[in-house]
């Protein structure tokens, strides 16, 4: 049997994704050590990792020229290894052989520069728990998707099973306690409306595409979650100028342990793919939903102190928690905005830098910019070369640079090169070439 999924969606590492019977194999380049090898990874219909076959897997690569190169696979912890390095350039068609039940069947792709797969161990860019800003680590990954999903549903059903108490016990702390679960499970929202639009191809009129919606439906979480804080305290500050009697205490304690024990689910849940993806952002969001089991836990002490005699234990807990709710809106808004304004982690700017540097040829790397559009990345760099190189060296020089970045910043979609001779520092030729016209900002010829 042979087929050639040559649309075939890319997988966990980057590399294309080839349906065989049950399961998936991901085709992937590693470039982590030299020389590059290829790398099979096995998993099943919900990207759930699987052993790798233990019979004859072979590949063969088709250049464009027609030369023709085979390898042979040994098993790893977790993946089959190609024993044979790759040489540049890496974009050939590939016809993978497996052996089962003694049929050789085999399938074919096309395999180009972009799917690679690398230890972006040292790359990791995460961004911590910021409602309505999406990881870009989580987005390229099925099983991430799949894991905001699962996430969503269970903070939404133990926020729904938590309103219905509020309405029988009035507690005011356990109101603040159901915004706050479903605050979190609002964290969706965003990444469905940015994948809803990032599908849409750029146009003429919008050139790099819709990925800013993201940043908009950020902003739409964010304030949200605000509105929601904003009326929690209010009723917390209502009570306790007006005292109310809070009823059903057993329903009101056990709203409390479902709270507790839905946000520990959804934490060891993420923490647990946000290992296997290598998502910081996802880990860190496991350890806030743990936290946020523990502040589900508060209300219980609201209502033991009702039950002992004291209503005003209740509205002082709901304020507590109306605090940890602004404190998170706080942070979110300060990443929202960030994005918005073009802002980026100073850590990606020193990858550029370094990453362009490493490369021969480079004299100088002067002015470096990045930005996200959506969960993408876009970069701009100045490089000084020898003054005596031809136009063509100075060319493969770019294109090498712009080679090692894709490698080293895995969620980078661009990058623009701008190459000038080294008589002078870049920077400083670059000032000296800008021309301003009223208020407008510098330019050159």
């Amino acid at each position: 049997m042979k087929v050639d999924p040559r649309k075939a969606t890319p997988g966990r590492h980057g590399g294309p994704l080839l349906e065989i019977g049950d399961e998936f194999v991901e085709i992937s380049v590693f470039e982590a050590n030299v020389p590059p090898r290829f790398r099979l990874y096995f998993s099943d219909a919900m990207s759930r990792p699987r052993e790798p076959t233990r019979e004859a897997v072979t590949i063969e690569t088709v250049r464009p020229k027609g030369e023709r190169q085979s390898f042979d696979f040994r098993a790893c912890d977790g993946f089959l290894e190609s024993t044979s390095g790759i040489p540049e350039p890496h974009e050939f068609d590939v016809i993978l052989a497996l052996t089962r039940a003694g049929e050789r069947q085999t399938y074919q792709t096309r395999f180009a520069e972009a799917a690679h797969g690398h230890d972006h161990g040292a790359h990791g860019h995460g961004h911590g728990h910021t409602h309505g800003v999406v990881d870009p680590a989580i987005t390229t990954t099925a099983l991430g998707l799949w894991a905001i999903r699962w996430s969503f549903a269970a903070l939404f059903v133990t926020a729904s099973l938590q309103a219905a108490v509020v309405f029988l016990s009035q507690s005011v702390a356990l109101l603040a306690d159901v915004i706050h679960n479903f605050g979190d499970a609002a964290t969706a929202i965003p990444l469905g409306i940015a994948f809803m639009f990032a599908r849409r191809p750029p146009s003429r009129r919008f050139t790099y595409g819709l990925g800013r919606v993201e940043d908009l439906a950020g902003v739409a979480v964010v304030l949200t979650i605000l509105t929601s804080a904003v009326v929690a305290a209010y009723v917390a500050i209502e009570r306790l100028l007006h005292p109310h009697e809070v009823t059903h205490i057993g329903a009101l304690i056990a709203a409390s342990f479902i709270g507790f024990v839905g946000n520990e689910g959804v934490a060891i849940f993420r923490i647990k793919v946000g290992k296997e993806i290598g998502s910081a952002a996802l880990i860190a969001d496991g350890y806030h939903a743990r936290t946020d089991g523990w502040t589900s836990l508060a209300v219980l002490v609201g209502a033991l102190g009702v039950h002992v005699g004291y209503p005003i234990a209740d509205p002082i807990i709901g304020l507590l928690i109306t605090a940890a709710i602004l404190g998170i809106v706080w942070q979110s808004v300060k990443a929202v905005f960030s994005r918005m304004l073009d802002g980026i982690e100073p850590e990606i700017i020193d990858e550029v830098r370094g990453t362009a540097s490493s490369v021969a040829g480079v004299v100088e790397v002067g002015e470096v910019r990045a930005r996200w559009i959506g969960h993408r990345l876009r970069a701009e760099l100045n490089l000084s070369v020898a003054p005596d190189i031809t136009v063509l060296a100075s060319d493969r020089i770019a294109t090498e640079v712009e080679h090692q970045l894709h490698h080293h910043l895995e969620f980078l979609a661009a990058v623009t090169i701008r190459v000038a001779p080294s008589t002078e520092p870049s920077d400083a030729r670059q000032a000296s070439a800008l021309h301003e016209h009223d208020d407008l900002s510098p330019h050159g010829h």
